[in-house]
Formats: structure tokens, C-alpha cells, sequence
């Protein structure tokens, strides 16, 4: 859903909103008495009144009609409060406040807020992967294998889950090396491959057909039978 659209859900009444700002204010840079301001207009206009004056406000908190407004002409000032003009029934004009500016920064925060847990998941993923590689390899890998690494990252832009799955594909062929693991990623995505449950369906595809191949090639040799049967990527 777009941005504009949750603004009019909030607008509207649509979405709950006190705990999103109670926990969000700090951030937003808004001080107790100027969120607890903002508050009080938010039930001031779900009860209908959409200006409530600064007397009226300040009736509900401990501070001052003075210090009241003070505390408003700041929030407009900043961009969390507006002041429009509607209309009544009979046309007549009348002012009413408007939080809109408020939604879409509380919006704002909390998507960089969700894109930051995100960057911070995604640089353990990526942590997590370099140490797996250097535990199947059974040391420190080499600059070279990091910067291959990062490329299957950075710009292959291969999931980190679908490298540990090409890395146990090789590990499984017997095949432990870089080329051959990138070998792999190539085949799976050129084929469109993007999740673990393709990868499987498409590598055991490939291992039966192998298997087949090779059964049918060689001769029957007592009951030797290949318990893991691979499909060599490099010779694709």
C-alpha cells in the first residue's frame, strides 16, 4: 500500500494511532507537552471539534492558554500540524486543524525505521554466509573467494540462502570450489531460479537424468549402485 494511502487511512480514523505515536514521538523529535498537545487535538476532532482553541486544550494538560499556543505555532512551524479550511453543509467557511503532516512523518520513520532492521538482518545473513563457506572449506578464505563472495551479493544479487544451497550442491558433488559453485548460481539463474525449493526440484531433476544417463551407458557391475548421484555444473 502506498504512503499517500495509509495518510488518508489515518486521516480518516481508519488505523489506530496512539500507540504508533507513543512510541514513536521521541524519534519524530517531538517533546512530551508538544506530543500530548498533538494528543489532545487527535480526540479533540475524533469527538468533532476539528480547532479545538488553545484554551480548551490546555483545560485538559497543565500548562497555560500562553504556553499553549506557544507550543501550536511551533508545530506548525515545524511541519507536524496544519491549519485548513473546510466547509459545513451551508458552505460556510471554517478553519480545522489537520495532522496530516504529522501521519507522514510517523510514516516515514517508521518505513526507514523497517529498511534499517532490514540492512541489519541482511549484514548478519551476510556474516552467517562467509562463516559457513570458511567452515566447509576448513579455513580462512582467500581474498580472492571473499571478493567472489561479495559479487554474488552485490551484484548477482543472489539471495543468501540460494548461495548456501549452491555451496552444499557442491559439497554434495564432491566438488568444493568456488568456479563450481559459481557455476551454479549461473545454471540457476538463468533457469529462474530464486528459491530453495526450486533449487532442490531443479538439482534432483538433473541428478536423476544423470543417474539414467550413466545406467544406461555402463554395463551392470554386481549390486554396485551410486548412492548420491551429482550433476556435474561444469560440464553444462
Amino acid at each position: 500500500m502506498k504512503m499517500d494511502k495509509l495518510v488518508d487511512l489515518f486521516e480518516q480514523g481508519s488505523i489506530s494511532i496512539p500507540k504508533m505515536l507513543m512510541s514513536s514521538y521521541r524519534h519524530l523529535q517531538l517533546n512530551e507537552e508538544e506530543m500530548m498537545v498533538l494528543f489532545h487535538i487527535l480526540t479533540f476532532m475524533d469527538g468533532g471539534n476539528f480547532f479545538p482553541t488553545p484554551i480548551e486544550i490546555s483545560n485538559r494538560m497543565t500548562i497555560t492558554e500562553e504556553k499553549c499556543m506557544e507550543i501550536l505555532r511551533q508545530l506548525i512551524q515545524r511541519g507536524y500540524l496544519e491549519i485548513n479550511e473546510g466547509n459545513d453543509e451551508n458552505r460556510i467557511i471554517y478553519e480545522k486543524y489537520s495532522l496530516r503532516p504529522l501521519w507522514e512523518k510517523m510514516l516515514q520513520h517508521l518505513v526507514q525505521q523497517n529498511m534499517n532492521e532490514e540492512k541489519v538482518i541482511e549484514k548478519q545473513h551476510e556474516k552467517d554466509l562467509y562463516s559457513i563457506f570458511e567452515q566447509e572449506f576448513g579455513r580462512p578464505l582467500s581474498p580472492f573467494e571473499c571478493e567472489s563472495l561479495a559479487m554474488w551479493l552485490d551484484q548477482d544479487h543472489h539471495d543468501p540462502s540460494i548461495i548456501k544451497a549452491a555451496l552444499r550442491e557442491a559439497v554434495m558433488s564432491g566438488k568444493l570450489n568456488f568456479r563450481y559453485i559459481d557455476r551454479i548460481l549461473f545454471e540457476w539463474k538463468k533457469n529462474g531460479i530464486r528459491t530453495i525449493e526450486q533449487a532442490q526440484n531443479h538439482s534432483q531433476k538433473f541428478r536423476q537424468h544423470q543417474h539414467k544417463q550413466k545406467q544406461s551407458e555402463q554395463p551392470q557391475q554386481g549390486n554396485y549402485k551410486r548412492t548420491i548421484p551429482f550433476y556435474n555444473w561444469l560440464e553444462s
